[in-house]
């Protein structure tokens, strides 16, 4: 996988922005056969940094009805990446 596949989008939400200022951690939604290792090596490539730490969550589709039609919205994984000290944050967040 190129680091592109790996990494599909950043998240940004107001938790995902709390912990990117108060804990040096950017989170990003990822390829779902993508593993900490691949995660690790794409953002370090993306982003020019070093990585600390990754913790992967895999979350289940939920049941999504539109009237009488249902069906599942597909599962996605999220990663949080950690940053070692001294690195520098990426501003993909700013608004």
């Amino acid at each position: 996988m190129d680091i592109f596949s790996v990494i599909k989008k950043p998240l940004v939400t107001e938790k995902g922005v709390t912990k990117k200022d108060s804990e040096r951690t950017l989170c990003f939604e990822v390829a779902a056969d993508a593993n900490k290792t691949q995660i690790r090596h794409a953002v370090e490539a993306a982003f020019k940094v070093k990585v600390e730490e990754v913790r992967t969550s895999t979350t289940a589709g939920k049941l999504r009805r539109r009237g009488r039609f249902s069906g599942y919205r597909a599962d996605w994984k999220k990663a949080y990446v950690r940053l070692k000290a001294g690195q520098k944050m990426p501003e993909y967040a700013e608004i």
